[in-house]
Parts: C-alpha cells; sequence; structure tokens
C-alpha cells in the first residue's frame, strides 16, 4: 500500500452469472483478467459471511462471523471438481439482469448443493473434507451446530430455544448434535466447498498481481453463532437478551441517526482473556483476504451504545473501548498490519491519534469533498494523504452520477464546478470524480464498479436509512468492453498508478 495503485469495489454478489447472483465461478475469473488488462491491482469486496431475508441479505448482519455465504458457491466448478454432473445444473440458470434475485438463487442453488451432499456422502473416504473440519473446528463446530438447531427451531432466533439449548447445557448439546447429525455435516460440507473455491480465485488473483481487500462489520447480529457460543462477551441480561444495542448519532445519512440492532461488546472480558475472540476473528480474515477494512473502526475507541427498546439512535451515549491495549495486542500476534480504518462520520481527535499510532490508512470519500469550506474539507481532492484509501463513494453511497442528480446540493454542484474550473454535468460527473481521485496524491484509489460503468442511483447497492430493497445491484453481461479496458488503463499510465507497466 505504499505505491501508487488503485481498483474496484464489487461485491461477489453483482456479478453477472446464471444462477440469479453473482458467485466464485467463471464470471469472477473474467473479472480478474479485467483487473490485470487494466493494470488495477485491487479487488474490493463486501463481507463474505452468510446472509438471510430476514435482514434483507445484509452482509453486515450475519449468522455468523467466520462463516461463508453458500450462495457464492459457483455450480460450475462444482461440475468441474466433481461434485455434481453437468446434467444436474441447468443448461440456462435464472435470467440475468441488473438485480440479484435471492429467493430464487436460493431455490436453485440449494437444491444443487443438497445433490452435491447426497453424492459426496456416498463416497467412501474424503480425506480432504475431514482435514478442512479438523483445521477449522475452532469455529466450524460451533457454526455448524447453530446452523442445524437454527433450522430445526423453525428459524426462531437462538435466544428463544429452550432455556438449555440456549444456555448451552452439554448434555442437550450432545443430545442435538447425534440428532442432527446429517445437518451438522451439510452445513460444514458446504463451508468446504466454499473456501475450496475461494482459495482458488484468490490464488488466480495471486498470480496476476490481484489483491483483495476483505471487510469486517465491527459488530456481529445478535442472532448468530458467535453470540449464542459467547455471550459472556457481550452485554447481554440473564434471558440473553440484549442490554444495549450498536448504532451511531445523527450524521449525513439520517437525522436520528442509525440503529442497528446488534449487541455490543463487553470489552473488560474481552480484556481479560486477551481478546482471544478478536484475535481469532483477525487471524481468519487475513487468511482469506490481503488486507482487511474493518468498518465501523472508530467503534474501537469509542461506541454509540442504545438502550434496548428505543425506536431510534438518538438517546444514546458514547462508550470509551481499550482500543490501545487492544491493538497492541493484535500487532504483539501478528507481524505485519494490513488493515484499513474506516474512518468517515464522526471522528474526534483520539480516535486520529489510535491510527496515526498504529499507522492505520484512512479513507477519504470525494462525494463528502465539496460542501462547506472546500478548503478545509478534509475529503476535497487537494487535502488527501498519501497514507489513505481514497474512494469516489462507497457502497453506503449514491453512485457519482446518482448523488449528483439527486443528493448534491446546489452549493456542492457549484463548489464542484469551481473547483474544477468548468461546467460540470450530471452525464460527466462520475468521470471527473475518477480522474480528480486518479491524480491527487492518495496511494491507493478505489472506484465502485457502478461509477467506471457510469451508472445512475438505480445501481446504487446500499442506503444506510432503508432496511429493505438493498444489497441487489448486479452487472449486466457485457460490461468489461474493450473501450472500458483502454480508458482504465489510460488513467492509470497518466497519473502513475499502473506499477505492472513500469
Amino acid at each position: 500500500m505504499d505505491k501508487r495503485g488503485a481498483g474496484i469495489l464489487l461485491h461477489i454478489t453483482s456479478i453477472p452469472g446464471r444462477f440469479g447472483i453473482g458467485d466464485l465461478g467463471p464470471e469472477a475469473f473474467r473479472f480478474v483478467d479485467f483487473l490485470a488488462d487494466t493494470g488495477l491491482r485491487f479487488w474490493q469486496i463486501l463481507p463474505l459471511n452468510p446472509t438471510n431475508e430476514l435482514n434483507d441479505n445484509s452482509p453486515y448482519k450475519s449468522i455468523s462471523a467466520f462463516a461463508f455465504n453458500p450462495l457464492l458457491i459457483s455450480p460450475e466448478l462444482l461440475i468441474e471438481d466433481g461434485f455434481l454432473s453437468r446434467g444436474e445444473v441447468p443448461a440456462r440458470g435464472i435470467r440475468t439482469g441488473s438485480q440479484v434475485d435471492y429467493g430464487m438463487a436460493t431455490r436453485i442453488k440449494g437444491e444443487l448443493l443438497r445433490r452435491a451432499w447426497e453424492q459426496f456422502e456416498r463416497g467412501a473416504n474424503h480425506p480432504e473434507f475431514r482435514t478442512f473440519c479438523r483445521k477449522n473446528s475452532s469455529w466450524l463446530d460451533d457454526f455448524a451446530l447453530f446452523s442445524a438447531l437454527h433450522e430445526h427451531f423453525s428459524g426462531r432466533i437462538w435466544n428463544l430455544w429452550p432455556a438449555a439449548v440456549r444456555d448451552r447445557q452439554e448434555d442437550e448439546l450432545a443430545r442435538y448434535r447425534n440428532l442432527l447429525h446429517d445437518d451438522i455435516e451439510k452445513a460444514k460440507f458446504f463451508q468446504f466447498l466454499f473456501l475450496k473455491q475461494w482459495e482458488r480465485l484468490k490464488a488466480y488473483c495471486a498470480d496476476r498481481d490481484i489483491q483483495i481487500i476483505g471487510d469486517i462489520p465491527i459488530y456481529v447480529a445478535l442472532d448468530s453463532a458467535d453470540v449464542w457460543t459467547h455471550p459472556h462477551l457481550f452485554k447481554l441480561d440473564r434471558e440473553k437478551q440484549p442490554q444495549y444495542i450498536a448504532g451511531v448519532p445523527p450524521d449525513y445519512f439520517s437525522e436520528t441517526g442509525q440503529l442497528w440492532g446488534n449487541p455490543v461488546y463487553r470489552w473488560d472480558i474481552m480484556h481479560k482473556n486477551g481478546y482471544a475472540w478478536w484475535l481469532k476473528r483477525l487471524e481468519h480474515n487475513l487468511a482469506r483476504f490481503d488486507i482487511v477494512r474493518i468498518d465501523h473502526f472508530r467503534g474501537l475507541v469509542g461506541y454509540w451504545q442504545v438502550p434496548q427498546g428505543e425506536e431510534t439512535a438518538i438517546n444514546g451515549e458514547w462508550i470509551k473501548a481499550p482500543a490501545d491495549d487492544f491493538l497492541s495486542t493484535v500487532v504483539g500476534r501478528f507481524s505485519d498490519l494490513p488493515i484499513i480504518a474506516e474512518d468517515l462520520g464522526l471522528i474526534t481527535p483520539d480516535v486520529r491519534a489510535i491510527m496515526k499510532k498504529y499507522g492505520l490508512p484512512c479513507m477519504k470519500v470525494l462525494q463528502f469533498g465539496f460542501s462547506g469550506s472546500v478548503g478545509e474539507n478534509e475529503h476535497a481532492p487537494h487535502n488527501a494523504v498519501k497514507n489513505c484509501f481514497l474512494f469516489t463513494g462507497t457502497h453506503d453511497n449514491n453512485t457519482a452520477r446518482g448523488w449528483y442528480a439527486e443528493d448534491a446540493t446546489r452549493e456542492e454542484r457549484r463548489n464542484i464546478s469551481r473547483y474544477l474550473g468548468r461546467r460540470i454535468r450530471r452525464g460527466t460527473i462520475h468521470r471527473e470524480l475518477i480522474r480528480a481521485a486518479m491524480m491527487s496524491v492518495s496511494n491507493t484509489v478505489i472506484i465502485p464498479m457502478q461509477d467506471f460503468l457510469g451508472l445512475g442511483s438505480r445501481a446504487r447497492m446500499n442506503r444506510p436509512f432503508m432496511y429493505t430493497g438493498n444489497w441487489r445491484w448486479r452487472m449486466r453481461p457485457g460490461g468489461l468492453t474493450a473501450a472500458l479496458v483502454a480508458n482504465i488503463r489510460r488513467l492509470m499510465t497518466l497519473y502513475g498508478r499502473d506499477t505492472r507497466s513500469a
């Protein structure tokens, strides 16, 4: 991250493909080839953890901080690896459009994965699978049991399960491990398939000098294997209900703040056990990605907690977290810290001090750079710093064209034209922001795929103040044209970011 480079933000689900949702199959490999052809060095994705309909398939509200999403498994690669026959996979999948169809993808892929499991189960020896289970037992055993129990109890949240199971009484857990043995093994098998395919894609990226930027949500969902397994690490009452929930105070996105619903950590308990759960989580992610972004990094320094039962995030309070002690422990465990601190929103001097002490790169977003006094705005292009990741927008922002047309104030539109010295129009704003980012001093620039394609607000990935209808955008087939490759390569060369051609 100390050389000039650039990359694309595109989640796996947004890749085109035959089965209603992007996956780890052939189209993902084509996208890596596209990155290599353009000179781009980074591919940033969103969390890969399992999603569910109850949480609108948000990758930031998962049933596990360690497990991966089976919907991202590629049927084509299952054929290639002998887990399915060609005749078992539809020659034509679900329609390929500009939206993920989670319902149909779940039905079709669920059936294909079931067939793969049944065929695998009939086999005699599975040494590779057993090795995988042993190596990942620290999280896999509890996740697989949780997953099987969740289905057995008809999707009810775990703190509403029978008390003996909710409280993890060992005799009851042993009984259910026996009762649900096949479902537990099946859940492990799906994780095995995912990581087998992921490691192949990651190796393909490494061969082409593409680094993958993963994403760690700072919090985990209440209804997760992690909270069920480690309830003492969270602020819960005796009935395992959250006493406080996470969020942020009123901000750019919402006048009433954001109420996320995640339970907050008991950092005092985490300190006593050496932050063991967090260290395992970081180790797990650093093994899968080249760089990890910690979402809402400021929550490691001070977090906004809201009493359970509040309808908005307004009536919360800031609570100090032991960031220095925690990060010094992390540094003691890992020799290198390829971590990006997501430091957007209300950032106080103590957060900046911690980031500086540990040399963590920050984030800047150009969409935020043209309000108020542009000369002093930290997100304006001229105020960028080398040790930062500069974005035109993130997954939480509108696309550049959508922002300019719908969200930018008259003052911001006027400031952009004055800043760039020419009249800017809606049809060209994405190109202007990309160029401004590329020419900046920031070592690393990340552009959402939607901005490279010049798409409007219908291609937005997430609206933080809305709880339905997000995480659905997909790139249409044929978007990775030779003209786009040539245009990006010109920018990369012009602004000294295509280091591989040097």
